[in-house]
């Protein structure tokens, strides 16, 4: 736990910093090898929170690669999707897009960023996500095409994901009921 006056109330940590480390070097070696002979492969972040995964992944990816962004949200820092806000798409590309981002919860975002990159040329788009929710709303839970972890259907926040708009930048992972 964090003492500070913002820490969420009731907080518990789900995975810490070495678990994820752990993850991450297994989801990197799978992708490594996904890879393998693909040729302008671009790494795309979906914002705001598929920076730090993305980041992670791309520094144990020992293979050649753009690194890009696409930033779309149904957020806007509250605890429930909206409407899909379009901020930024890339126009033009080619290659393979390992599009990842911090978590696959229901999966809406992520497939509209998915048909958006494709219809932009994409050759093939790899959706990677760090964690995965449990529960059966949405998209189904195999549709992500890579996942680190799995979380408990709760309210998840660290490593990338964020409660309010705050605490991003953590190196665990936290959850609130």
């Amino acid at each position: 736990m964090i003492d500070h006056p913002k820490w969420p109330e009731n907080a518990r940590q789900v995975f810490d910093a070495s678990t994820i480390k752990e993850a991450l070097d297994a989801q990197a070696m799978r992708l490594a090898e996904r890879l393998q002979g693909a040729e302008n492969i671009t790494l795309m972040a979906l914002m705001n929170g598929g920076m730090i995964p993305a980041a992670e992944l791309m520094k144990r990816l020992p293979i050649p690669m753009r690194m890009d962004y696409a930033h779309a949200t149904r957020y806007r820092e509250g605890r429930r999707g909206g409407e899909l806000d379009w901020v930024r798409l890339p126009s033009q590309l080619s290659g393979t897009v390992v599009l990842v981002d911090d978590i696959f919860d229901e999966g809406h975002t992520m497939a509209a960023v998915k048909a958006r990159l494709l219809d932009a040329g994409a050759d093939e788009v790899i959706t990677v996500a760090t964690v995965r929710k449990l529960h059966d709303r949405g998209l189904s839970r195999d549709w992500v095409d890579d996942v680190a972890l799995d979380v408990p259907d709760e309210y998840v926040f660290g490593f990338g994901m964020d409660i309010d708009g705050l605490w991003r930048q953590l190196d665990s992972i936290w959850s609130v009921s």
